[in-house]
Formats: structure tokens, sequence, C-alpha cells
């Protein structure tokens, strides 16, 4: 989709929000909670950001992008070029953080602008009148993003809200084992946010039943597959390529013309997903479950690779 840039707005400190709309006012894409769309920059970068919008509103998507210092050109084109009034290619939405709705406790704990798509989760739940709880952790008040619209929602259900400013604790983080440990074994739990957050609250709720705590990475966690050294068999067209040192499957295939998918080629986003029929993927993706895994039927073969001699995809 082509899309103009509505309006433009301070969200936090470091933090934009852009309301995007189709041209001509024409409702957009249904979406979903914790949907993401990719933008297209003009620097020739692709980057995927979470909808932060209710899904109910079908006149425009609004995503919220923090200026991040170690940023490869995403976040620093977005801050520094996109203005209202231009228009961008637009890609989506896609889910790969899907809001469980009919959970009998949803807990979603956020750090920093991890919050966008748990926010858009909150809307919706109080939409459907369902129950939820959110801890909030950030560095400080002034990198919060939409904190006013939270601390509204803090006023009324008082019970529901938690907020954890890094710098009014004496540099403490947020305690993840405290707020994973105090939510019921039924509950269905969400975190964003950064990686080492992530990572904890994957060992918080290593014992919690299979399905109900749910993550979504914005980066990658590993180094990319790109040892190389095994072939690829692409079944429905019927070609052999051979994965040579430093290249991976995905630079190997658009190398020789086969149209595929791909948007982060960092195995976080779900959009270059493949099926794999023979062989052994080396999975170095965060998107894929660690049951999607050990089945070995999907691949991402932006960063991943072969732990087998020949690995049959269905291209």
């Amino acid at each position: 989709m082509q899309l103009v840039i509505r309006s433009r707005t301070v969200a936090a400190d470091d933090i934009v929000a852009l309301e995007l709309a189709a041209p001509d006012g024409e409702a957009l894409p249904p979406f979903e909670a914790g949907a993401h769309i990719d933008l297209t920059l003009g620097n020739g970068l692709v980057r995927s950001y979470s909808l932060v919008n209710a899904p109910a509103e079908r006149h425009r998507y609004v995503v919220a992008v923090n200026r991040d210092p170690s940023s490869r050109g995403g976040s620093r084109y977005v801050h520094d070029s996109l203005e209202p009034g231009q228009t961008i290619e637009v890609t989506g939405p896609r889910n790969n953080f899907k809001l469980v709705e009919d959970a009998s406790l949803v807990v979603l704990i956020a750090g920093g602008i991890g919050v966008t798509p748990l926010w858009c989760m909150i809307q919706r739940l109080e939409e459907l009148g369902h129950a939820w709880k959110l801890f909030y952790g950030s560095r400080s008040r002034s990198k919060c993003a939409y904190l006013s619209d939270i601390q509204a929602l803090e006023a009324r259900y008082p019970e529901r809200v938690e907020l954890h400013f890094n710098d009014e604790h004496d540099g403490r983080v947020l305690d993840m084992a405290a707020a994973v440990a105090a939510a019921p074994r039924d509950a269905h739990l969400y975190c964003c946010g950064p990686v080492l957050m992530l990572r904890a609250f994957e060992e918080a709720t290593a014992n919690r039943p299979e399905g109900h705590a749910h993550v979504e990475y914005f980066s990658a966690q590993q180094e990319a597959a790109c040892a190389g050294g095994f072939n690829l068999v692409l079944a429905r067209s019927q070609r052999k390529l051979y994965v040579e040192q430093g290249k991976s499957v995905l630079d190997i295939l658009l190398d020789a013309g086969i149209e595929i998918t791909h948007c982060c080629r960092e195995g976080v986003c779900g959009a270059c997903q493949t099926t794999v029929l023979e062989g052994e993927p080396d999975h170095r993706d965060s998107y894929l479950t660690p049951q999607e895994r050990r089945s070995g039927k999907s691949i991402m073969p932006c960063c991943s690779g072969s732990l087998s001699e020949t690995l049959v995809l269905d291209l």
C-alpha cells in the first residue's frame, strides 16, 4: 500500500508517533491486536513496527518509533526524514504476537518502546470487557510512550497498572520474577521490550503451561548461519543451488532470481518463512516456537542454515 503520513507527534523523549492513512480516505485492511506493519524507507531499508491504535479503527494505522542510538538506519531515518504529507510504502498487517482474547486474565509486561503492541492489546481487551494487568518499566517517565493514557487507566483501575521507573528505584529494573509469580497459572502472559527483559521473562515463565507465555523480539538473538557448505534443492522449481560460505540461504535464493518475500533479515518478522520438505535446519530465528523448531518443518532463510548436507525447500 501507498499510505500518507497524516500526522507526526512526539510520544515521549526520542519517540515519535506516525499516523498513516489511505490517500483517498478508504478503510485500511483490518488487523488484530499485536500486529505490525512493514515500512519501506527511502534509504532502502524495510522495518517492522507494531500497530499502536485500537483494532476497531479502520481509517488509520499508528506506529511509534524510538530513536535507537545503535540504529542501522531505520529509526534514524524515521526521525530525521519522515514528515506529514509524505507518502510511504506499507506492507501488512501481519501478526506474530496474537492476543488470546478468551484468556481468563492477560498479563502484559512492557519495557520502554515495547509498550506499543501491548497498548494496542489493552484497547482491545477494554473493548471486549476482559481482565488484564499491565507492568510497564522504563528508564524514566520521560521515556514512556502513551504514559498519560496509561496513567488515566491507572486512575480508573489502580490494581491493574504497575509503573516502574529505574531512575526512581536507584537504577533497579522491574522485578520480572515477582511480576510473573503474581499471575495465576491459567493467565496468558505477554512481554515486549529490550532483549535482556525478554530473556528474563522467558526464564521466569519456563515452568508456565505451554503456550501461555508470549514474547516478541525486535532484533536477532544470535548470529545468522552463514557457514554455508550445503546444497539447496527447490522442489517446485526443480533447481539445485549451493550455499557458499558467507552467504545466507536468502542471499542464494535472491541471487538465483527466486522470488521470496522477506523483510527484517534477522529472523524476527516471519515474512520469509518457508516450508522444509527434507533435511535438518539450523535455526537461528526468534520467530518460530520451540515446538516448531523441533518439528523441522519450517525455516527462516534470512538467518537460518542447514545441519544436513542437503536441505529441500518447498520453492
